[in-house]
C-alpha cells in the first residue's frame, strides 16, 4: 500500500511539474486597450485640438458664463431676499431657473461633443493599434493575452498598455 501511494504521490509530482513547465513557457501578458489609444501622444494631440476648436471653446464659454450668472443672482438673492416682495423672489427664482438650464443644457452639450470626439479617435485609432497589438504579440511571443478589465491582479512587468500606447505613436508618425 505505501508502495503503491508513493508511486501515485510521484506520478501527481510529475504532472504537477509538467503543467507548470508548460505555464512557464507561455507568456501571458494584460493591455488596457482603450487606456492605450487615449494614453498615447496622437489621441492627446486629436484632444487638445478639439478641445480648442471654435464650437468647443463656445459651449465651455457658454457654460461659464452661465454658471457666472447663476452664482452672481444667488449672491444678490442672498443680500437682497428680505427686501423682495414675493412677486420679486419669484421673477429671481425664475432666471435663475433660466441661467441653471441654460448651464445644464451646455455641460450636456459638451459631454456630448467629448463622447462623439472619444469615438472618434477610437474608430480613427483602432487600426493602428490593433496592428501594433499583433506585433507586439509577435515580437514577445505573447501566447495569453488578457484584458485589464477582467484582471485582479498583475505584476507591472507583465502589462505591455504602455507599450502599445508608443507603438500607436511610432505608426500614426509613419502614417
Amino acid at each position: 500500500m505505501l508502495v503503491f501511494f508513493r508511486a501515485f504521490l510521484a506520478a501527481v509530482l510529475v504532472g504537477v511539474l509538467s503543467v507548470s513547465n508548460a505555464v512557464a513557457a507561455d507568456k501571458i501578458a494584460v493591455v488596457n486597450y482603450t487606456m492605450a489609444i487615449f494614453s498615447s501622444q496622437t489621441a492627446q494631440n486629436k484632444l487638445k485640438e478639439a478641445q480648442q476648436s471654435a464650437d468647443f471653446l463656445a459651449l465651455k464659454a457658454k457654460y461659464e458664463s452661465s454658471t457666472a450668472d447663476l452664482q452672481a443672482m444667488a449672491k444678490e438673492a442672498e443680500s437682497k431676499r428680505l427686501t423682495w416682495s414675493q412677486e420679486e423672489a419669484a421673477q429671481h427664482q425664475k432666471k435663475m431657473g433660466y441661467a441653471k438650464a441654460d448651464a445644464d443644457l451646455a455641460i450636456q452639450k459638451i459631454k456630448a461633443e467629448q463622447q462623439q470626439l472619444e469615438q472618434r479617435i477610437v474608430q480613427q485609432l483602432a487600426p493602428l493599434a490593433q496592428l501594433a497589438l499583433q506585433e507586439i504579440i509577435k515580437e514577445e511571443s505573447i501566447t495569453l493575452l488578457l484584458r485589464a478589465e477582467s484582471v485582479l491582479h498583475v505584476a507591472p512587468e507583465l502589462t505591455i498598455t504602455a507599450k502599445l500606447a508608443e507603438r500607436i505613436d511610432q505608426k500614426a508618425a509613419k502614417k
